[in-house]
């Protein structure tokens, strides 16, 4: 077995999105090399719902697929194929834009005002980026949870680990998309496909995810399991990071344990042509894209 070493660390960056909603970037709009075939992710957490109750009004995508998860408060929405619902606390939405597919989404807190979830882009090939729009909700009770004997906990979102497979299927990135707690002080080995894109993305306590069995740093701050670890090598809340190859990652949890999103999928590597919500291959692509927002020819009948 190959530990994967970490290629790749940042902070998510606070932005602005929609009609005026305040969230953290987690990556997008960069070098899309180092995520392929993932193109962009948000961190949409708030307790104040000034800062996130006018959404996202109706916009354009094509191009791409859209994972939706929430963790807290709900996320009303409605496309242009007629679909609409309310999604709530561990509810996931998975969308196809496709050649093309207008939408909305609209957060609003829980009874204490809280709003938080993710959102996440799949790039589509270039053999798919004209497909037939779909859609398609899964329910919290619907997604498995599996709980090792030392307490570590996952969510399987999509594709399979630990014996579960997730509801979530049809994504042309064939994504593991899982929600994974680990207690504090532990340290965990998680089998990854070696010919995937692997990134982890921190959002609650704290954690290291290079290589664990060895004692990190000079100065001793903190003790787990009988190792020296440097608390200053730990990673915390909005931390992303970005693998390099090899066939399984380490974690060491901290103080507090640790709660990730851990993504992987198969790089398409493929030229991008990217304008906000429409990611073609080619600038020509992307212009024709534009013309046809423009004068209302953007949404394709079914023949």
């Amino acid at each position: 077995m190959s530990i994967r070493p970490v290629k790749h660390e940042s902070q998510a960056t606070p932005t602005m999105e929609g009609a005026g909603v305040k969230l953290h970037r987690v990556f997008g709009f960069g070098d899309t090399s180092l995520t392929d075939p993932f193109l962009m992710m948000d961190d949409f957490r708030n307790d104040n719902p000034a800062d996130y109750q006018r959404g996202f009004p109706w916009h354009p995508h094509r191009g791409i697929e859209t994972i939706t998860y929430v963790l807290a408060g709900t996320v009303d929405h409605g496309d242009s194929l007629g679909n609409q619902g309310t999604l709530g606390a561990g509810d996931l939405q998975w969308m196809t834009a496709g050649r093309g597919i207008l939408h909305q989404e609209m957060p609003k807190g829980d009874f204490a005002g809280r709003m938080h979830g993710f959102q996440l882009w799949a790039n589509l090939p270039s053999s798919l980026k004209m497909t037939a729009p779909r859609y398609q909700d899964i329910k919290s009770a619907d997604i498995p949870v599996v709980v090792d004997d030392d307490g570590t906990s996952v969510r399987v979102i999509s594709g399979d680990f630990w014996g579960k497979s997730g509801p979530v299927d049809g994504i042309a990135a064939e994504p593991v998309y899982l929600d994974i707690s680990i207690p504090p002080g532990k340290r965990k080995r998680i089998p990854v496909d070696t010919y995937r894109s692997a990134f982890a993305y921190i959002f609650a306590g704290s954690g290291t995810f290079r290589d664990a069995s060895k004692p990190f740093g000079v100065k001793v701050e903190k003790e787990f399991m009988g190792e020296e670890i440097n608390i200053r090598d730990l990673s915390g809340n909005r931390t992303l990071v970005v693998f390099d190859t090899g066939d399984e990652i380490t974690v060491q949890a901290g103080e507090k344990g640790v709660r990730f999103l851990l993504v992987t999928g198969k790089p398409i590597k493929e030229p991008v042509a990217w304008h906000g919500p429409i990611v073609m291959n080619t600038r020509e692509e992307l212009m024709q894209a534009m013309r046809e927002l423009n004068n209302g020819t953007f949404i394709k009948a079914d023949h």
